[in-house]
């Protein structure tokens, strides 16, 4: 008999992460199906990861990306997303289409490229959520808190409202780019997540997004949902999602929110 090895014969998903963070991977492979292998290429750059041209005319990718492509391209993958909510946000309207444009050259034919940001538009949009509650993580600075507003809003999903998480006594005193560095990614509790987002969602709103692919919430989604009564999408639920349509596998998955049923 031959035991489970996680060979992806049925789809192979690349993705792009940060180099110093291990949230992404841990929850794709909670999440992800059997017969789905998960590969990431880590990036160490300042948002967004492809930098718009002086005129706008299209992006040029950071020395990492251009890495990860190269190597990507021999490994026979399905999809590949850009896993920063950080990069959409920040890159606004038109860049991700600009960043797949630059991308897909650099990958095999016929590997489809996607990104967090357009990858949660889409989850949104299938679960039927138009005025989202949009939790943020601590480390979002208020230029990409706004950033995050605006980019949802020119997608036709403006929040109702957005809350960036309080990570509690001894880190909230610290700036949101002093977080990471001080190791806050390492300490999250979703549990306090789940409090939050439960005290803080308005009734207005029809569903909730968490948004950042290095903030620890998966766990989480099944029982929001049903406190809530209403569809919550995160940032790395949405990514799979999107990536395992986009590459023809639509095996419903247990036990991490109503879109993955989807």
């Amino acid at each position: 008999m031959i035991a489970r090895d996680n060979w992806g014969w049925r789809a192979r998903l690349g993705m792009f992460i940060v180099g110093n963070e291990a949230i992404p991977e841990a929850e794709w492979w909670a999440m992800a199906p059997p017969d789905v292998s998960v590969h990431a290429a880590r990036v160490t750059a300042r948002a967004p990861w492809l930098r718009w041209r002086d005129d706008r005319s299209g992006v040029e990718p950071e020395d990492d990306i251009v890495r990860g492509c190269r190597q990507f391209a021999a490994m026979e993958l399905s999809a590949v997303t850009i896993g920063h909510s950080s990069s959409s946000l920040v890159g606004g309207k038109g860049w991700d289409e600009a960043s797949i444009a630059a991308m897909t050259p650099l990958l095999r034919a016929g590997v489809v490229v996607t990104t967090n940001g357009l990858d949660t538009v889409a989850a949104l949009k299938a679960s039927n959520i138009r005025r989202p509650f949009l939790v943020l993580p601590p480390w979002f600075d208020d230029r990409t808190v706004a950033a995050g507003l605006a980019y949802y809003a020119d997608h036709g999903v403006a929040p109702f409202a957005h809350h960036r998480y309080d990570p509690g006594r001894g880190w909230r005193d610290l700036a949101p780019g002093e977080l990471v560095g001080q190791g806050a990614g390492y300490a999250q509790q979703v549990e306090a997540l789940f409090q939050q987002v439960r005290t803080h969602c308005p009734v207005g709103a029809d569903g909730v997004l968490i948004a950042g692919t290095g903030f620890r919430c998966v766990g989480i989604l099944e029982a929001l949902e049903q406190d809530l009564q209403r569809p919550v999408v995160s940032a790395n639920q949405a990514s799979l999602w999107h990536c395992l349509r986009l590459s023809g596998v639509h095996v419903p998955i247990d036990g991490y929110g109503s879109l993955l049923q989807v």
